[in-house]
């Protein structure tokens, strides 16, 4: 460790606790609407609380899919300067954040305006995640590594642009970052593979 670096075990454990608490207060942003009668039909409860668990489920994989990458990042390149400490926390900010913009969506999804919040919020977790990343990556001079919180990165700059357009789609756009963990074992996969010698006498081309 060079002069100046802090240790990231203490900025694991206040990570792992925020990441905990704010995906729990994830469900208590649900509607408390009360329904007429004193037992519910089923299109009654997905007229109240579906938009709100569609949101609820993404988010918290969503959350748990930064969080996986946060702490293989903590590994990755487990000392920082001062300066990538308060990414980190910002980072974390971000994460806080989401509860918030999680529960204003999913009890205002047809709203522009939050739609437009939400997809900022994902947005803005993203882009503290993929420069983190990028940081550690470059002192390695590991590109692939960037694969895939640029995928993500990516992905969420094109939900906000058409959240702009139309606040009915970003939710199409949302779910397939669920294919960055498949992404990322790929990436994995592909670096971890052993290159074929060539033998000795192979005759040239």
């Amino acid at each position: 460790m060079s002069i100046g670096q802090i240790e990231l075990r203490r900025l694991e454990q206040l990570s792992n606790t925020i990441f905990g608490v704010a995906m729990t207060l994830l469900a208590y942003q649900a509607p408390r609407e009360k329904f007429v009668g004193a037992d519910p039909q089923w299109h009654e409860l997905w007229r109240v609380y579906g938009a709100f668990g569609s949101t609820l489920l993404l988010s918290f994989i969503v959350a748990g899919m930064f969080w996986m990458s946060h702490q293989q990042r903590l590994a990755y390149a487990s000392h920082a300067t001062r300066g990538e400490v308060i990414l980190n926390l910002l980072f974390l900010l971000s994460i806080v954040l989401l509860p918030v913009t999680c529960g204003l969506y999913g009890n205002n999804f047809e709203a522009r305006n939050v739609t437009i919040l939400y997809s900022a919020n994902l947005l803005l977790i993203a882009l503290f995640n993929t420069t983190l990343w990028t940081i550690a990556a470059v002192r390695r001079r590991d590109w692939p590594t960037l694969i895939t919180p640029i995928f993500s990165l990516l992905l969420f700059v094109v939900a906000l642009g058409v959240s702009l357009i139309d606040p009915r789609f970003p939710k199409f756009i949302w779910p397939i970052a669920f294919l960055t963990p498949a992404l990322a074992a790929y990436v994995e996969r592909r670096r971890s593979r052993p290159s074929t010698p060539i033998p000795a006498d192979a005759p040239p081309d």
